[in-house]
């Protein structure tokens, strides 16, 4: 038999499912992808299948074994990460009750804002250190339990994604301390919170919440029957890693002990973030996230915009559909491309853009299920390329925006996700928090992030902190400072892009009523299977 010098993260993002091989110093070896697919209708759902995405995760591992001479007997762990939030309901005999809840999904939008405004809220939020909003599993849970409870009634344990994978995986049952915590724990103790429970009026469903298990510490043995259809060998030790957000954090960054650090990561969706002690947290006004990290102590403050590349998607998308319709044929993803042209030829900071074009409204820094996107200042003068420059100054902006949330703005930024390759974009959010911006060679930082985990658990390394100074902190890139006349430019205008997002909201909400009123239109009518992000996040990564 080979040596055992392989462990393997598993990354089940909302666009992609990958799995990657690492060497036990960090080294990546290759990797495996499959396209991931979801479908969304007129009333907000947004669901995936499960049992296809436990195939696409299987087909992605088989993918790294045809890649990899030996991988089955050279794999010392593996570890999986995925999508956050959403409800992945399981009933007798593992099987799936239904197709699973994505975060994206927007049906829970009224039960949310019925919460948010009750009672018990407030001693939740201390509690868990997490606004509450639609994409949460909390939420759902409780929507699901008001308006279709028989989905609940079916189901024997509501789990996430990676842990849905992990139960294909092992045979175990369990979520991990990240994503209970802020769903329905205490980040103190990284434990279920009755407090968060009874505030979202769950107690008589508390039976479907898992074990939590810390897979930096514990792991459990591939199974027989996962070992059949993945090519690996049964008993290879799993790991259950956390979110994907703070995986994908953790590999590019965010926890090196460097004072005033933070991390973005900015794919489908824009996450903002950084490490602190658990004792150190300072709770600030009523949105974002406190997530726990796999080391001692230490959590991350997050805020999250619900839509980053998507809103460059929709811009995109909308260009090659009016050149369709004229009989010139266009793919979206072939425009990616053109984008540094239009930059040159557009001047910064004529147009102000709200990035909340996400059906599900926007998370950070404000909760507002019923937020939209939108141009301000539009003017005849204005054309194409100025309308793509200011969407991506919007990423910018809500970025400044949601690090002004949690304190003073970060002395450096390391940026990960496939769109943090465009240098017109890192110069962007440079600027925009006024901080230089580092980039790591890690090209799979979510699922390094997990692998690391792994490492950990089985005693390659003897804590977080080692396995950082191996893994991590040797592939951050040179430091790029921020422009000083960008920076100006864009320091005059946040102040104009905050007011506008107050002003908004009471808009935001009678457009919601409207739409109510209104019910589906034609345009609203059922979208394909669709991963959101992807072409744009590749094209990205080929790219400057």
């Amino acid at each position: 038999m080979s040596e055992r010098d392989i462990i393997i993260g598993i990354d089940a993002g909302t666009s992609v499912i990958k799995a990657v091989a690492f060497t036990l110093t960090g080294t990546q070896l290759g990797a495996s992808a499959v396209p991931n697919r979801y479908t969304t209708a007129p009333d907000g759902a947004a669901t995936q299948d499960m049992d296809r995405t436990w195939a696409d995760c299987a087909e992605a591992l088989r993918g790294l074994g045809d890649s990899i001479d030996h991988l089955a007997d050279r794999t010392a762990a593996l570890a999986v990460t995925a999508q956050g939030d959403g409800t992945w309901l399981v009933g007798a005999d593992n099987r799936p009750v239904d197709d699973a809840w994505l975060w994206l999904d927007a049906r829970a939008a009224r039960t949310t804002q019925a919460l948010a405004q009750a009672p018990g809220n407030a001693a939740r939020f201390h509690a868990t250190g997490t606004a509450l909003n639609t994409c949460q599993q909390g939420a759902q849970m409780a929507h699901m339990d008001r308006h279709c409870p028989a989905l609940l009634d079916r189901a024997e344990v509501a789990l996430h994604c990676k842990d849905w994978l992990y139960l294909n995986l092992t045979g175990v049952r369990a979520t991990d301390p990240s994503e209970a915590s802020f769903t329905f724990g205490d980040f103190r103790t990284r434990q279920y919170s009755d407090t968060a429970i009874e505030a979202l009026g769950l107690r008589h469903r508390a039976q479907l919440l898992p074990q939590i298990v810390d897979g930096s510490r514990d792991t459990h043995p591939l199974s027989e029957a996962a070992a059949r259809v993945t090519g690996l060998r049964a008993g290879t030790p799993v790991s259950l890693g956390y979110v994907d957000m703070v995986m994908t954090a953790l590999g590019a960054g965010v926890h090196t002990g460097t004072p005033g650090a933070a991390c973005s990561t900015i794919g489908s969706t824009g996450v903002h973030m950084r490490a602190v002690r658990d004792d150190a947290v300072q709770l600030q006004g009523d949105s974002g996230y406190v997530i726990c990290l796999p080391a001692e102590r230490m959590v991350t403050q997050v805020q999250t915009n619900m839509a980053a590349t998507l809103n460059l998607d929709w811009a995109l998308r909308m260009a090659a559909d009016l050149m369709s319709e004229t009989g010139h044929p266009h793919e979206y993803a072939n425009l990616v491309a053109h984008i540094d042209g239009w930059m040159e030829r557009s001047q910064p900071g004529t147009l102000l853009y709200q990035p909340y074009v996400s059906e599900a409204g926007e998370r950070g820094p404000m909760v507002n299920p019923n937020a939209r996107a939108g141009f301000i200042g539009l003017a005849a003068h204005h054309r194409f390329p100025d309308m793509i420059r200011a969407v991506i100054e919007g990423l910018g902006m809500a970025a400044r925006d949601c690090y002004g949330a949690m304190g003073t703005l970060p002395s450096e930024l390391r940026l990960t996700g496939g769109a943090a390759r465009s240098t017109a974009l890192r110069a962007i959010l440079a600027a925009s928090v006024e901080a230089p911006v580092r980039v790591s060679a890690r090209e799979e930082a979510g699922a390094a992030g997990c692998a690391m985990m792994a490492a950990v658990a089985i005693g390659a390394y003897p804590d977080m902190e080692a396995c950082v100074a191996e893994w991590v902190t040797p592939l951050l890139g040179q430091a790029e400072a921020p422009d000083p006349e960008l920076s100006r430019i864009y320091g005059s205008l946040y102040p104009a892009y905050a007011q506008a997002r107050e002003a908004l909201e009471p808009v935001w909400d009678r457009l919601a009523e409207h739409r109510a009123a209104s019910g589906p239109t034609a345009a609203a009518a059922d979208q394909p299977e669709i991963a959101p992000g992807a072409e744009l996040e590749r094209a990205a990564q080929g790219g400057s």
